[in-house]
C-alpha cells in the first residue's frame, strides 16, 4: 500500500547555500588591568570611579564607566571625563598595553537617583533629601540632615535619629515631586543630572 505524506520542501536539485560562519568570539577584558588605566584618569579629572564594566557586544567591547563627585555632573563634565578616559586608553595602547582585541565603545555616565547609598560619600552628597533606609528590622523614611564618615542624622516625624553606618542597610533617595516648585534653578539642574543614565556620553573607538 502506498503511503501519502507531505514533503518538508521542494527539491530543486540545487545545493543548499552555505551557512555563514559565526563571528569570532571576543576574548574577555581584564577589568583589573582596565581599572588601572581608567581610574587614574577619572581621579585626575577630580572625580571618583564608581563602577566599571566591560563586555563583548557583537564585534566590539562595550565599556561602561560610572563616575561620581561633589556637585552636579552635567553633560559637559561627563564629556570632559570621557575624553580623558579615551586619551588614557589610547596612551596605554601606544605603550603596548593590550586591553581590547579590536574596537570598543565607551559609555560614561553619572549614577542614577535610584543608586543605593552604601558609602559615606553617597550619604554626604544627598544631605537635605528624603531617604528610605532599613535600620535593624525597621524601615525608616526621613530627611537626611547630616552625614560624616561615622554615620548620619535622619529626621523622622520631627525627631532626629543619629545612626552609625554599621546600623544601616542601603539607603534610597525618594523623589519628591511636591517640592519641585520650591527648589532653585541650580538645584533643578542637579536634580535632572541625577535622574538615571540620561546624562551619559558614548564614544566609539
Amino acid at each position: 500500500m502506498a503511503q501519502r505524506g507531505r514533503t518538508s520542501g521542494r527539491q530543486t536539485g540545487k545545493p543548499a547555500p552555505a551557512s555563514r560562519p559565526a563571528p569570532p568570539r571576543l576574548a574577555p577584558v581584564d577589568v583589573t588591568a582596565l581599572t588601572k588605566v581608567v581610574q587614574p584618569a577619572v581621579i585626575e579629572a577630580g572625580y571618583e570611579l564608581e563602577e566599571l564594566s566591560a563586555k563583548p557586544v557583537g564585534r566590539r567591547h562595550q565599556v561602561k564607566v560610572v563616575i561620581d563627585g561633589d556637585g552636579g555632573l552635567g553633560l559637559d563634565v561627563i564629556a570632559d571625563v570621557s575624553r580623558a578616559i579615551s586619551r588614557a586608553l589610547d596612551d596605554a595602547e601606544e605603550a603596548g598595553v593590550q586591553l581590547f582585541p579590536g574596537e570598543y565603545q565607551l559609555e560614561v555616565s553619572s549614577p542614577g537617583v535610584d543608586r543605593p547609598l552604601t558609602k559615606p560619600q553617597h550619604w554626604r552628597r544627598n544631605v537635605g533629601r528624603l531617604i528610605k533606609v532599613k535600620v535593624a528590622e525597621k524601615t525608616l523614611t526621613g530627611r537626611l540632615t547630616a552625614a560624616n564618615d561615622q554615620g548620619i542624622t535622619l529626621e523622622v516625624s520631627g525627631i532626629a535619629h543619629r545612626l552609625g553606618f554599621v546600623q544601616l542597610g542601603p539607603g534610597r533617595v525618594q523623589i519628591e515631586f511636591s517640592r519641585l516648585e520650591e527648589i532653585s534653578d541650580a538645584e533643578m539642574t542637579e536634580f535632572s543630572d541625577d535622574l538615571g543614565d540620561d546624562e551619559d556620553v558614548e564614544e566609539e573607538r
